[in-house]
C-alpha cells in the first residue's frame, strides 16, 4: 500500500511484542510500564513512577521519529504513546479489538481523531462520529487457504472422512480446556469423532504423563503446538476455543461452528462479552469457564454430530465477518497521516 512508509512499534518492556515484533522485521522500542494492582496498592506507587517515566520516553521516541500519525492497540504502551501524541498535535488512531472498550482506549477516545472497532453498538464506549467498524486485522493466509477438510485432514494424519473436533487453548494452552479433556478420556474413546487437541506448551508435559498413566483413547490426537493452523481450522468441523478477539475474528472470518469458553482472568472480563456477543445471535456455543469440566466435552460430542445445529452456526457466524480488516484500517492510519 505504502512500501516506502517507515513504522517503529512501541511496546512494553518484557511483554511478548518485544519479542514477536522483531521477530516479523520490525523494529520496536520498550516502555518500563505496567497495569496497576489491584491486590497490592503500596505496588502502585512504583506503577505511578513508571507511567510518568513512560511518557517521559514516549516524547522523546516522538521527537525522534516524527511520525505522521500514531496507532493505539489497548496495550500497557498505548497509553502514554497516544496520549503524548495527541498533545503534541499528532493525529492518533485507536483500535479496539473487543466488545467491551478498555479503560485505556476509554480514556484515549477522547483525543483521538479515527476509532477502529470490531463489533456494533461501540458507541455505548466511544463518540459515535469517530467510530468506523472494520473487524480485526487476522492472518492473512487463513482466509487464502482452498484446501478441501479432506485434503486437511490428510495432511495432518488424520481420517478424512472422520468428523472432526479441534480443540485450542492458545500458545501457552488454557488450564480448564484441558482439564475438561482429561476428565472425560472415557467417553472421547467411546465417540465416533477425533479430536485434535492443542494442549499449550505450559501444560505438555504434565497431559503427557497423565495420558500415560490413564487410558489414552486412540481417537485423541495430542499437540502441545499446531505450525499449520490452516489445516487445523480447514479439517475441523467444530471449534472449541477461548474466546479472544483475534480467535473470534478468525472463526467468523472463516464461518467455523465453535463452542467459545472465555477465560475469566481477563481484565474487564472482556472474553466473556466478545463471547455474548457472538452466541446472542446464534452465532456460537458459550461455555462458561466454572461449568466447563463438566460441560464442555459433551456439548462438543453431541454438537459435532448434529448437521442442522453445525449448518445454523456456519451461517450465523459468516454474518458477523469483517474482511480485510487489515486494509481498511490502514486506510485511515493513511489518511490520518495525509492530513
Amino acid at each position: 500500500m505504502r512500501p516506502e512508509a517507515e513504522i517503529l512499534f512501541v511496546g512494553a518492556k518484557g511483554r511478548m511484542e518485544m519479542q514477536r515484533v522483531p521477530e516479523a522485521g520490525y523494529k520496536i522500542v520498550g516502555l518500563p510500564i505496567e497495569g496497576f494492582s489491584r491486590k497490592n496498592p503500596l505496588i502502585n506507587i512504583r506503577v505511578l513512577w513508571k507511567i510518568c517515566k513512560s511518557q517521559w520516553m514516549a516524547r522523546k521516541i516522538i521527537r525522534q521519529f516524527r511520525p505522521n500519525a500514531v496507532v493505539g492497540v489497548g496495550g500497557y504502551a498505548s497509553g502514554p504513546t497516544l496520549k503524548t501524541a495527541a498533545q503534541m498535535g499528532i493525529p492518533t488512531l485507536i483500535q479496539e479489538q473487543n466488545s467491551y472498550a478498555g479503560v485505556t482506549n476509554k480514556l484515549l477516545a477522547k483525543s483521538a481523531r479515527r476509532i477502529c472497532v470490531a463489533y456494533e453498538g461501540m458507541e455505548r464506549f466511544f463518540p459515535a462520529d469517530k467510530i468506523m467498524l472494520t473487524g480485526n486485522p487476522v492472518r492473512q493466509s487463513l482466509a487464502e487457504t482452498d484446501m478441501s477438510k479432506e485434503d486437511a485432514r490428510l495432511q495432518m494424519g488424520l481420517d478424512p472422512h472422520r468428523a472432526t473436533i479441534l480443540i485450542i487453548g492458545g500458545s501457552l494452552g488454557a488450564r480448564t480446556i484441558n482439564e475438561s479433556v482429561l476428565n472425560t478420556l472415557g467417553l472421547i474413546s467411546r465417540t465416533e469423532v477425533q479430536i485434535v487437541w492443542q494442549t499449550g506448551k505450559y501444560y505438555s508435559d504434565y497431559i503427557h504423563h497423565e495420558l500415560k498413566r490413564l487410558q489414552h483413547p486412540q481417537n485423541l490426537i495430542v499437540t502441545d503446538f499446531i505450525s499449520n493452523m490452516d489445516a487445523a481450522y480447514a479439517a475441523a468441523d467444530l471449534v472449541v476455543s477461548r474466546a479472544g478477539a483475534s480467535s473470534i475474528s478468525e472463526l467468523c472470518l472463516l464461518g467455523k461452528p465453535c463452542i467459545l469458553v472465555p477465560s475469566p482472568n481477563v481484565a474487564e472480563d472482556h472474553q466473556t462479552k466478545n463471547a455474548l456477543a457472538l452466541s446472542n445471535k446464534g452465532a456460537a456455543l458459550l461455555v462458561r469457564d466454572k461449568d466447563a469440566e463438566m460441560n464442555l466435552i459433551p456439548l462438543a460430542v453431541s454438537t459435532v454430530a448434529d448437521a442442522s445445529k453445525l449448518a445454523d452456526l456456519t451461517a450465523n457466524i459468516k454474518k458477523m465477518a469483517l474482511p480485510d480488516s487489515a486494509n481498511k484500517i490502514a486506510l485511515e492510519v493513511l489518511k490520518l497521516a495525509d492530513e
